[in-house]
């Protein structure tokens, strides 16, 4: 195996939950029904698809890119008073990476601005040799197209590529991309099929990185 491809959201950042406060607090405002139950549906999805989502439940008209502002703005506000909250592990796990000498990369659903701010202020950026973002797709996960564009930036063949997901929508797109995808559960726990899907499912990234140093 020659590269590790991460997933974000949910992976190297605890930012789902935060996500999900900031979408429950505009629509509670907003007095739109249900969004307990739409947003884990629009995890591991770029702006575009989750729009769809957005639109089915609230109907065509809804303004979504007001929507999404306003939940930006809820989500930046928390970030500047709480920090950022990084996941415990992660920048062990991307140090062990680069100096067991694996090509590193970033497949993000989230659109580029986010993720290169978010990497910015927890001194990531340097670890990765290529950072591919949802707004660089038409449509993100679960199709492959993310993934497979990460693994020709990196220069590397998807089977030759670990990715590091903890959403069904990002293992299905990797799976779909044909990479070794190992799964660290966040929000939404793995199912059977996630099982099938994944060479591995770990609690933590300290489990992965125990677990890929085993390997070497």
């Amino acid at each position: 195996m020659k590269a590790v491809v991460f997933d974000m959201d949910g992976v190297l950042f605890d930012t789902e939950r935060v996500c999900m406060k900031a979408w429950v607090a505009i629509a509670e405002k907003r007095g739109l029904p249900m969004m307990e139950e739409i947003f884990p549906r629009c995890i591991g999805l770029n702006a575009n698809d989750s729009r769809q989502i957005v639109l089915e439940a609230y109907g065509e008209d809804f303004e979504y890119p007001v929507f999404r502002k306003e939940t930006a703005d809820w989500f930046q506000d928390y970030i500047e008073r709480e920090g950022l909250p990084i996941k415990p592990g992660a920048g062990e796990l991307l140090e062990w990476l680069k100096n067991a000498g694996y090509l590193i990369g970033l497949a993000s659903s989230t659109r580029r601005s986010s993720v290169l701010s978010h990497l910015s202020q927890a001194g990531f950026g340097g670890y990765f040799a290529t950072v591919v973002t949802g707004d660089m797709v038409e449509h993100s996960k679960p199709l492959p197209d993310i993934y497979l564009l990460a693994c020709r930036e990196l220069g590397v063949r998807p089977e030759e590529t670990y990715a590091i997901e903890d959403s069904p929508n990002g293992i299905r797109s990797a799976h779909r991309a044909g990479m070794q995808a190992i799964m660290v559960p966040d929000m939404l726990q793995p199912d059977e099929e996630m099982r099938r899907l994944s060479m591995g499912i770990f609690r933590n990234l300290d489990e992965v990185r125990r677990y890929l140093a085993a390997g070497e």
